[in-house]
């Protein structure tokens, strides 16, 4: 009784909810996982792959044809002068050429990648959405897992690439001509260098989306909803141009790996990292070893920032549909 009295007695109806002031926010809150099957992060990194690949080959055309040495049609650093070389000696086509061979590798390579990366960010970040050190150990695990299923086609990619239609007439003949030719060490002949550049450029690049991110939103919390294809974007702009410069050297170390004897270009007695970078410095001076880095941000740029939102828009159509299955609007 004394209970109900005590209550009745401070429920008065002069008193009312006094609003918040103008400048209040309410406190952004992140979820350190977004809830989603491993199979939908498949899905959704596989989509925002092939996408962001399809979309910048010709980029990655003309960078390739700037990383090869030797006899190779293209000599010169220049983007401007390796494009018209391109389009002069193949036309249109030539900066599409390879581009089977990417969107075979392309989406199963991102599929692993982001599912890798969102089930170890889960188990590394502790709950903790802030923690840089996860974000980057996680997308180290994730490049190693992906690197091992995407380098075969993204050799027999720069092979078809450097081609004129001459050395291979496709995918399927390049596959069969390194087979006899070469052996199938020939497809992982970069694997090493791959990880090596990809281990600092993802740890670089998801640390860096992740804080870019994380920053932006802090900016303008309240159209953080608004503008969420804008944050992605441009996170994953600053993040794919950061990681692209620091790990330049090494791209070109790995093209060389990958297009070695094709079109002229250098075969190597080692494939040591060092021996191939000694090769590169003796040829061309230490300059050959940022060869083709204003493609390469010109492509990890856009591409990153393409893929990201692609990827965000995808995981949110997922997290729509399980909010439906779940409430039972869709059975």
């Amino acid at each position: 009784m004394a209970t109900e009295a005590t209550t009745t007695k401070f429920h008065n109806s002069d008193f009312r909810a006094v609003p918040p002031p103008p400048d209040y926010l309410q406190e952004i809150t992140v979820d350190p996982h977004d809830g989603l099957h491993f199979w939908q992060f498949m899905i959704a990194g596989s989509i925002a792959g092939c996408v962001e690949h399809m979309a910048m080959f010709p980029v990655d055309t003309v960078k390739t044809h700037m990383q090869a040495l030797g006899s190779c049609p293209i000599k010169s650093v220049g983007v401007r002068h390796a494009l018209r070389s391109v389009l002069k000696s193949e036309g249109l086509p030539g900066l599409y050429r390879g581009i089977g061979a990417m969107g075979l590798g392309a989406g199963p390579a991102h599929a692993v990648y982001f599912s890798v990366y969102e089930v170890c960010k889960k188990y590394f970040s502790g709950g903790d959405p802030n923690n840089s050190a996860a974000h980057a150990v996680s997308g180290v695990f994730a490049t190693v897992a992906s690197d091992a299923v995407f380098t075969p086609m993204d050799m027999v990619k720069q092979r078809l690439q450097l081609g004129n239609g001459t050395a291979y007439r496709g995918v399927l003949d390049c596959v069969k001509k390194v087979l006899k030719e070469e052996g199938f060490g020939a497809f992982y002949a970069s694997y090493r260098t791959t990880v090596l550049m990809n281990a600092p450029f993802t740890a670089v690049h998801f640390a860096t989306y992740e804080a870019a991110k994380r920053g932006l939103i802090e900016i303008s919390p309240e159209s953080a909803s608004d503008e969420r294809v804008m944050v992605h974007a441009t996170a994953g702009a600053l993040a794919g141009a950061s990681a692209a410069v620091v790990t330049t050297p090494l791209d070109v170390v790995k093209t060389q790996l990958q297009c070695q004897g094709v079109c002229g270009c250098d075969r190597f007695k080692s494939t040591a990292i060092r021996d191939v970078t000694k090769t590169i410095v003796q040829k061309d001076g230490y300059k050959g070893l940022m060869r083709g880095w204003i493609p390469r941000i010109l492509f990890h740029a856009p591409a990153a920032a393409i893929c990201w939102s692609t990827y965000e828009a995808a995981k949110s159509f997922f997290q729509e549909l399980n909010a439906c299955t779940e409430s039972g609007t869709i059975t």
